[in-house]
C-alpha cells in the first residue's frame, strides 16, 4: 500500500511551486522528515521533507515542472510495488541507487572521513588531472602492485619513474609518493574515502561560489566529503577544511606566490545553464523596478573609527555574553533602522498615488547564497539592540543559505540593507525593490591617512572608513530627502554612543 506526499503550502502568498531537483530515486528508502526534493518558489528555493517513511515507488512531478499545492509530487509505499512501478524507465541501475541512497544516508560518518581525506595534505594537488572519482584510489594502489610481484623494499622508488611520462608534472610525483609510505594505514582507509555517490567535487554538484572560495581558501575539493544532500559541498565544508589545515595553507601558499599567476578557470566558461526560476523572478522585478521607477544612488564618506575602537573593546565579552560575533553590521543596521523613524519618507511606498509611511520598520538583509540573492526581513527593526541585530542577521543568513527560510520570512520589508562591502567593494548603487523605495549598501571598512583636529590643530592620523550608498525612488524621494537621511546615520556612527545599545 502506498501513500502520495503533496506539495505543502510554502508560505500565505505561495500558490505553486518547480521542482528543481530530486533527491530520492525510485526505490530509495527516505525516513520521516528526510528530503525528498527541492522546490523553487517566487520567494525562495526549499526542500520538501518527507510526512512518513517508506520507500520511493513513484515520482508523479519531474524536475522543471510547476504545479500547485496540494499536488501529489511522489508515493511512497513498503517497497513492495517499487519492482512492478517501471524500475527500468526510472533508473538504468537500481541497485546503484541503493547503494548511493545508503551512502547519502550515513551523515555520521561524514566527519571521520573527511578527517581521513585531510591526512594525506601533501597530495592535494594529485586529484586536479584525474576528475574521475575513481581514479583517485587507484593511484596510490598502482606502486604497491609491484612490491607484491618484488618484495624488496627498494623496489618502490621504481615505478614512479616508470610511471614518470604519463604524469605531466614529475615533480609533483616525487612528494606525493613520500608521505604514503609514512602513513600507510592511514593512507589505505582515505584511498577508500573518495566515493562518486558522496563526493560532491567528482559528481560535479559543486557551485561557483563553492569553488572560488576553495580557491582562496587553498582547499582541494577533492579532499573534502560534502555534507550536503547526496554529498553536495557546501561553504561550509570548504570553511571547516581550511580551518583544520592551517599549516597546509600556510606551507602552500608561499610556492604559489613563487610562481607565476595562473588566474582560476571557471568550470561554467564555454557551457549554458537554464535559469533557475529563483534566477527569473529575480531578474523580472529588477527590470521592473528600473523601468517603473526613477532611480537615484546617494554617497556620503563615514569616518567609522570610533565604532572600531567601540567594536574592538567588545566583541570578546560580546561573543561570552551573547554568543555572537560584534561586526560592523550589527552598528550600520541600528544607525540605519533609528534613521528611518526620523525619515519615514526612506521608508514608505507608492500605492497608485498615495504615499504609505509603515508603522513600523522591516528591513530586509540582503543575502548572498549559491543560489542568488535573497532578502530575509527583520521586523521592527528600530527598536532591536546591538545584540539582537547580531543574532537576528547571523540566524537569518545561515538559514537562508541552507534552504531552512520559511517563504513569510522574505516578506514584508519597508527597506532594504545590503552589505556590498563582504566582497571587498567600495561601494556600488543597489537596485531598489518595489514595494520599497530605498536601499542602502554599505562597503568595506578601510583605513587609511586622513586630516584630523587633535587639540584644535589639523593632524594627520589613521582613520576608519566606510562609504555608505543610498539608491532610491526620485518619484517620492528627493535627493535633499535622501541626503538627510544620509547625514543623520552618518552622525549616528561617527559619535559612536553605542554603550546603550549592546543589549546586555
Amino acid at each position: 500500500m502506498s501513500e502520495s506526499v503533496n506539495l505543502p503550502a510554502l508560505g500565505e502568498s505561495v500558490t505553486e511551486g518547480t521542482v528543481t531537483r530530486w533527491l530520492k530515486n525510485v526505490g530509495d528508502r527516505v525516513e520521516v522528515d528526510e528530503p525528498l526534493l527541492e522546490v523553487s518558489t517566487d520567494k525562495v528555493d526549499t526542500e520538501i521533507p518527507s510526512p512518513i517513511a517508506g520507500v520511493v515507488e513513484e515520482i508523479l512531478v519531474q524536475e522543471d515542472e510547476t504545479v500547485e499545492v496540494g499536488t501529489a509530487l511522489v508515493k511512497i509505499g513498503d517497497g513492495s510495488s517499487s519492482s512492478d512501478g517501471g524500475s527500468d524507465s526510472s533508473d538504468s541501475g537500481a541497485d546503484d541507487a541503493n547503494a548511493a541512497a545508503a551512502d547519502a544516508e550515513e551523515p555520521e560518518a561524514a566527519p571521520s572521513t573527511e578527517q581521513e581525506a585531510e591526512t594525506p595534505a601533501p597530495e592535494p594537488t594529485e586529484p586536479e588531472p584525474a576528475p574521475a572519482g575513481q581514479t583517485q584510489p587507484a593511484a596510490p594502489q598502482a606502486p604497491s602492485a609491484p612490491p607484491a610481484a618484488a618484495p624488496v623494499p627498494a623496489a618502490a622508488p621504481v615505478p614512479p619513474p616508470a610511471a614518470a611520462p604519463p604524469a605531466a608534472v614529475p615533480a609533483q610525483a616525487a612528494p606525493a609518493a613520500a608521505p604514503a609510505p609514512a602513513s600507510a594505514p592511514s593512507a589505505t582507509a582515505a584511498a577508500a574515502v573518495p566515493n562518486p555517490t558522496q563526493d560532491g567535487a567528482a559528481s560535479g554538484y559543486v557551485t561557483p561560489l563553492v569553488r572560488k572560495l576553495a580557491n582562496e581558501q587553498g582547499v582541494d575539493l577533492s579532499t573534502v566529503t560534502g555534507s550536503g544532500v547526496g554529498g553536495r559541498i557546501r561553504k561550509e565544508d570548504v570553511l571547516a577544511a581550511a580551518a583544520k589545515a592551517p599549516a597546509a595553507s600556510a606551507a602552500a601558499a608561499p610556492a604559489a606566490a613563487s610562481g607565476p599567476f595562473v588566474a582560476e578557470v571557471s568550470p561554467l566558461r564555454g557551457t549554458r545553464e537554464k535559469m533557475t526560476r529563483l534566477r527569473k523572478v529575480v531578474a523580472e522585478r529588477a527590470v521592473q523596478s528600473m523601468t517603473s521607477t526613477a532611480q537615484l544612488t546617494s554617497v556620503v564618506e563615514v569616518d567609522v573609527t570610533k565604532v572600531a575602537q567601540f567594536r574592538d573593546a567588545h566583541k570578546a565579552e560580546f561573543l561570552e555574553k551573547t554568543g555572537s560575533k560584534l561586526s560592523f553590521m550589527p552598528f550600520f543596521a541600528l544607525a540605519a533602522s533609528e534613521a528611518l523613524k526620523a525619515h519615514p519618507k526612506i521608508n514608505s511606498t507608492v500605492e497608485g498615488d498615495e504615499i504609505v509611511y509603515p508603522e513600523t520598520e522591516n528591513v530586509s538583509i540582503a543575502v548572498d547564497t549559491e543560489r542568488g540573492l535573497l532578502t530575509p526581513v527583520i521586523k521592527d527593526a528600530a527598536s532591536l539592540d546591538l545584540a539582537q541585530f547580531s543574532k537576528s542577521i547571523a540566524d537569518l543568513a545561515e538559514r537562508t543559505r541552507n534552504n531552512q527560510l520559511k517563504p513569510d520570512e522574505l516578506a514584508g520589508g519597508t527597506f532594504t540593507l545590503t552589505n556590498t562591502g563582504s566582497r571587498g567593494a567600495l561601494f556600488d548603487t543597489p537596485v531598489v525593490f518595489l514595494p520599497q523605495s530605498a536601499i542602502l549598501g554599505t562597503g568595506i571598512v578601510t583605513k587609511r591617512p586622513a586630516v584630523v583636529k587633535v587639540d584644535g590643530q589639523e593632524a594627520i592620523a589613521i582613520r576608519s572608513f566606510v562609504y555608505l550608498a543610498l539608491s532610491y525612488d526620485h518619484r517620492i524621494i528627493d535627493g535633499a530627502d535622501a541626503s538627510r537621511y544620509l547625514v543623520a546615520v552618518k552622525n549616528r556612527l561617527e559619535e559612536g554612543n553605542f554603550a546603550p545599545n549592546l543589549g546586555y
